[in-house]
Parts: C-alpha cells; structure tokens; sequence
C-alpha cells in the first residue's frame, strides 16, 4: 500500500467519526460505506463492498447510547477492508481480524470525548466574557483539529505498516491457525444477529419478528416488496395504538380532571 492510498484511509476513518453534518455517525461510519470506498482506494471496490457488508453483519444491532461507543465499527470497515484486499484474505478472515480492531478502536472515541470536554469549558468562558464571535473555534475548529489528529495519523500508521506485515502473519498461521480464524469470522455474523434480537424481541415487538420472518419465507415477495409492507403495518399499528391511547386516559382519570371549572372542594 502506498503511503498516499494510507493517509486516504486515516482521512476516511476521521470523517466516519467527526460528526460533521451530513457525514459521519450516519453514513460514512457503516464498515459497509467504509469498506466500498478504500477498496475504491485499493483498485478493487467490489471487494471492498463484499468484505464491508461481512464486517458490518456484526454490528446490526449497534447502537451508541449516552455518548457510549461500544465498538468503533468504522474503524473495522476501513482497516479490515485494506488488510482484506493487500493480504489477499477472504472476508471470514478479514472480519476476526477487524472485529478485534474495532473494540480497539473505541478508546480513540473516549479519548475525543474527554479532551473534548475541555473545549465545551473553553466556551463556556468565552460566552460569559461575551466572546461570541470566538465559539465557532470551540464548537467546530479545535475539536475536528483534535479529532484529525487522533484519527488520521494512527490509522494511516497502521494501514500503511499494517499491511506489509499481514502476509506475514497469514504465512505464519498457514494451515490450522488459519482456519481457526476463519471459523471465527464464519460465526461473527450469528453474533451481530443476536444482539439485533436484544432490541426487536421486546414487548409488542415480538409479533413482528414472527411476522416478518414468515413473509420473508413463504411469500416470494422481493425486499422491496417486504419493506413496503412492514411500512404499512407499522403506520397501520401506530394509528391504532394511537386511537386508544384518549378513550384509556379518560377512562384512568378523575372525575372532573378534564373539566377546567371543576372544584374538588365544592364535593
């Protein structure tokens, strides 16, 4: 990999994590987008896309909460997809070493979320010495700088660095090992599907999951059509929840708690 193909990859990796608008948490950040654009990089997008979808199979139930970051999965995408494509790795094997990288990957999250706790200081002071023109340095340029910093460079190291040393490491684990990890990553995306069931098999939810898995196997229906038709029941759902939720507060409530002229002490 050259050392300009590295620096793409460390630039992508920064704008999958920097929040700025329209980019970023909700686009970029999927190892599927990740993954298609440095095999863009590598000469070889169809590969890139291949192996992005493999990795982003472990993070269908992903979710951050609270500023919680529990896997860095943009970080998985972009280097698991380049070590893919240079090591010449199948996307089993490419998706046990980018899991692991992407766990890794969250403590440069936590350690944006800390500094950057010291820029929200920093405008606190100057809104009250009435510096306003200058919040634009605290909310924007001094945090994305900050973030570049801790998000370009470590990852154009290690897909630079990172790269030569693969076949070196798949040479070393030829035969068993290997297979090992393949097993790994063959298992991966059962893990991602389970911890999609942690959030759908919920409540009223359930009904759903049985429904839309029986639609998917018996209907014949193409995913388009399958989508349509979960929309529909979704809109047909909430409208009738909705139609309910005024008779049973009525019915809940005190007498007279709906009448503004009521006195409780005149009973």
């Amino acid at each position: 990999m050259s050392i300009v193909t590295a620096i793409l990859c460390g630039i992508l990796y920064w704008l999958a994590e920097a929040n700025l608008p329209f980019v970023g948490l909700w686009t970029l950040q999927r190892p599927l987008v990740c993954g298609f654009i440095t095999g863009c990089f590598l000469g070889d997008p169809v590969t890139g896309a291949v192996v992005g979808a493999t990795i982003n199979l472990v993070y269908l139930g992903f979710i951050s909460a609270g500023g919680s970051m529990p896997a860095d999965m943009a970080l998985a995408g972009v280097l698991g997809t380049a070590y893919a494509i240079t090591g010449n790795l199948d996307a089993n094997t490419a998706l046990a070493i980018a899991v692991p990288l992407g766990l890794l990957g969250t403590i440069v999250w936590y350690l944006r979320m800390t500094i950057d706790s010291v820029f929200v200081h920093m405008g606190d002071k100057w809104v009250a010495e009435g510096k306003f023109n200058k919040l634009y340095l605290s909310n924007v340029i001094l945090p994305q700088i900050f973030s570049a910093v801790i998000c370009v460079i470590p990852c154009t190291l290690a897909a630079y660095f990172g790269a030569d040393y693969i076949q070196s490491f798949i040479d070393l684990c030829a035969g068993k090992p290997l297979q090992i990890f393949q097993v790994i990553g063959g298992l991966m995306p059962a893990l991602g599907i389970a911890i999609t069931l942690q959030y759908i098999f919920k409540g009223e939810a359930r009904i759903f999951l049985f429904l839309g898995f029986m639609i998917a196997t018996v209907s014949g229906m193409s995913l388009i059509e399958q989508g349509i038709l979960g929309l529909i029941a979704a809109v047909i759902y909430i409208q009738v929840t909705d139609s309910k939720k005024p008779a049973v507060a009525a019915a809940g409530a005190p007498a007279g708690a709906y009448d503004p002229d009521y006195d409780p002490d005149e009973d």
